[in-house]
């Protein structure tokens, strides 16, 4: 299925990109799938990912949740300010 996936702060960073489109292989149909994968594609967020918000367009998701083809998939680390 085809999903895009959007990094923020420090993710960004690391992938190097804000945005990309990308087929997910066949196995990955959860959140928790994806971000096992994702860790795969980039290690360098391997780190990072226990940390990880992934919104589901533009909704937080639940690690069971379910993607669809056209999904847009939000990494978000946590945010600190003051």
């Amino acid at each position: 299925m085809a999903v895009t996936l959007l990094y923020f702060a420090v993710l960004r960073d690391l992938v190097g990109i804000h945005e990309e489109r990308v087929q997910l292989p066949n196995h990955v149909t959860t959140v928790a799938h994806f971000i096992v994968w994702i860790g795969t594609r980039y290690p360098s967020l391997t780190p990072h990912l226990s940390a990880v918000r992934v919104a589901r367009n533009e909704t937080f998701a639940q690690a069971d949740e379910q993607l669809s083809s056209g999904d847009i998939l939000a990494l978000i680390p946590p945010v600190a300010g003051g």
